[in-house]
């Protein structure tokens, strides 16, 4: 198995080589920080033009760990959109295929920094969700209990040998953060002041890639 699997709050959970985040015994998928329509948000507000592809291969790559895990629960946790301009502007083609992706399942959104919405889109729009003792929310508080689960950051983290970055998740014993799974996405190194001070002594980044490597956070 290339996932990492660990308890957080008493859950089982498995960091996935992808980004994604799975809870077995809940058969809830959660992806964060998606950014659907970066390209297209750019191009409209005058921005760098970046080719107009990312949306379908994140698409892909939900849709491909939708086909291996048939999670009865999705949780997209924040920033789905790029904006919700990017939301509103989603061809119709790939507007069916979402639709297709949440046909039989509870799709939940959480609202996030830049698509605070709600968007035209099935699925529930939340500020957040709480389930089996867990709190999903987009940004992470300073005086969170044990359980939260946000996106925001972008972690990322280095390889200990090789000096390569990759997006990770990074956790301790109180809160648990997701990488961005969106494909332009850019990201925030874990030993950055601003991500760093929101995790205690003993943390963990689990490096995303051909499988997921956890590795202590210095």
């Amino acid at each position: 198995m290339n996932a990492h699997a660990f308890t957080f709050a008493g859950c089982r959970l498995e960091a996935r080589p992808t980004g994604a985040l799975w809870l077995p015994d809940e058969r809830l998928l959660c992806v964060s920080d998606l950014h659907l329509g970066k390209s297209e948000r750019l191009a409209r507000r005058g921005g760098s033009l970046l080719p107009p592809y990312e949306t379908v291969e994140t698409l892909d790559r939900l849709e491909a760990e939708l086909d291996l895990l048939a999670p009865d629960t999705v949780v997209c946790l924040g920033d789905s959109f790029d904006d919700l301009g990017a939301a509103l502007a989603l061809p119709d083609s790939l507007r069916v295929r979402l639709a297709g992706m949440q046909a039989g399942r509870r799709w939940i959104w959480i609202e996030g920094n830049h698509d605070p919405g709600p968007v035209e889109l099935g699925g529930e729009h939340m500020a957040q969700h709480a389930v089996a003792g867990l709190r999903f929310r987009h940004i992470a508080e300073d005086d969170c209990t044990t359980g939260e689960i946000s996106g925001h950051y972008h972690p990322k983290h280095r390889l200990p040998r090789s000096g390569t970055s990759r997006p990770a998740f990074v956790y301790d014993g109180t809160r648990l953060i997701l990488p961005a799974f969106g494909t332009y996405t850019g990201g925030l190194r874990c030993d950055t002041p601003e991500l760093r001070r929101l995790f205690a002594a003993r943390a963990i980044a689990v490096l995303t890639g051909p499988r997921a490597l956890a590795v202590p956070l210095p």
